[in-house]
């Protein structure tokens, strides 16, 4: 097991920036497949963006394609997403989650698949 933080969220204006760190603990996160997930507040988690394990593929929520770019530093034992042009509906906690055993990637968008998770970091955007 793999202990994640997140940290880098914020409140920020519509048409903002942010950028998410998530690093880890405990174990290298270089035989991870890596995540974000976000919950906005009443709604269920729903998938971001994930990045296979040396960063040969990426896979991005339709809402946050082009916007959004997820990417990790394997030697740092980090993953980070720069989040830009915000929008008041990117509002949620944004969670990071990794996964040992991921190697079918029709499974990359479903929570249930990942078996660590970091606690959380609320991005907040007014408009």
């Amino acid at each position: 097991q793999v202990h994640l933080v997140e940290s880098g969220g914020g409140l920020v204006q519509a048409g903002g920036s942010l950028r998410l760190s998530c690093t880890a603990s405990g174990r290298t996160i270089r035989s991870y497949v890596m995540a974000w997930f976000r919950q906005a507040a009443g709604q269920e988690r729903e998938f971001v963006a994930a990045i296979s394990r040396t960063s040969v593929s990426t896979y991005y929520a339709a809402s946050v394609k082009g916007r959004f770019t997820i990417s990790r530093d394997n030697a740092k034992n980090t993953v980070y997403l720069e989040m830009n042009t915000l929008r008041p509906e990117d509002t949620a906690v944004y969670y990071c989650a990794a996964d040992p055993r991921m190697y079918n990637n029709n499974y990359v968008t479903l929570t249930m698949r990942y078996d660590d998770w970091g606690q959380g970091t609320q991005v907040t955007v007014s408009s």
